[in-house]
């Protein structure tokens, strides 16, 4: 295989054991990160003033800040304290993590602090909390991810609720009512993705003593969380449609939400039904597969509230 088709080999042959380091910042990860974050701003400014270049270098930073420096650099300290062995989301076959890589991730995060200043106040303080959480859930002694229950509220609240929220923020836009009940809705949503990523851990998570969501409640059982939790998200996305005066005319708005909900549906109702059989790599399979019924709920909603 070339080198370009190999972006491993490639970063390898460019930085050396650096890359090392991009590598803990799952950069695989960064285009759903900015689809979601990038969704915020444009269910503020709606698809026509996007398309017109309105805000965009507002938004543009607002998006490096979040998705490389914020995610990515949480990612990395979160790396540095669990050194993983075997797979972690978007992230096969981790390196050691390099001995400098807690120092990196959090000066990353720092410099990308710094930077939300240039953005409206409301981002800068999204950010900042998002930085403190990350902080809280990844290192020692407070480490929350490995405290059942409350790794799962820091998940929805952060990735869920605050990712487009912060989106909206760099806009300037003020947030509306449907607004609201969108931004909670994916807050649910991604309390329904979040024992996904956990179930093809189980073991690793059982040896490390990480009392992680999922491993507590056990698989079927976390199942059946994740279907509660996607059903709670599209019941605030009705109420979503609600506030902004949807009517029974609206007929391909309602159906695209109801399309997004079936697939979520028919992904997670075999799982629930065989999740005490499936082996780890089925589990991870099914997680890659949740993130694309994730990307058509993106899809649905902004083609419903920002076309």
């Amino acid at each position: 295989m070339s080198l370009a088709g190999n972006p491993r080999a490639l970063g390898y042959r460019l930085l050396g054991s650096r890359f090392d380091y991009v590598l803990h910042l799952r950069p695989a990860e960064w285009p759903i990160m900015a689809g979601h974050t990038l969704l915020g701003a444009l269910l503020a400014l709606g698809l026509a003033r996007a398309a017109s270049g309105e805000r965009i270098g507002a938004v543009l930073l607002g998006l490096v800040l979040w998705v490389v420096a914020l995610n990515g650099g949480t990612l990395a300290i979160n790396s540095a304290f669990d050194k993983d062995e075997g797979d972690v989301a978007y992230l096969r076959r981790p390196p050691p993590p390099p001995s400098g890589l807690f120092a990196f991730g959090l000066g990353l995060m720092l410099v990308g602090l710094a930077a939300s200043l240039l953005l409206p106040r409301p981002y800068a303080w999204l950010y900042l909390t998002c930085l403190v959480m990350s902080v809280l859930y990844s290192v020692p002694p407070m480490r929350l991810k490995a405290v059942a229950g409350a790794d799962w509220i820091v998940n929805l609240v952060g990735f869920g609720t605050l990712t487009p929220l912060a989106g909206w923020a760099s806009t300037g836009e003020g947030l509306t009512v449907w607004g609201w009940f969108l931004v909670w809705g994916f807050g649910a949503l991604f309390a329904g993705l979040y024992p996904l990523t956990q179930l093809y851990q189980f073991d690793e998570d059982a040896r490390r003593g990480d009392r992680t969501f999922a491993l507590i409640l056990g698989k079927r059982r976390s199942m059946a969380v994740s279907i509660g939790s996607v059903t709670v998200a599209f019941g605030l996305f009705v109420a979503a449609a609600m506030a902004a005066e949807w009517t029974a005319s609206d007929v391909a708005r309602w159906a695209m939400l109801a399309v997004a909900y079936a697939a979520w549906l028919a992904l997670l109702v075999p799982w629930y039904r065989r999740a005490e059989q499936w082996k780890p790599a089925r589990h991870q399979r099914g997680m890659y597969l949740a993130l694309g019924a994730w990307a058509v709920t993106d899809v649905a909603v902004l083609l419903s509230w920002a076309a």
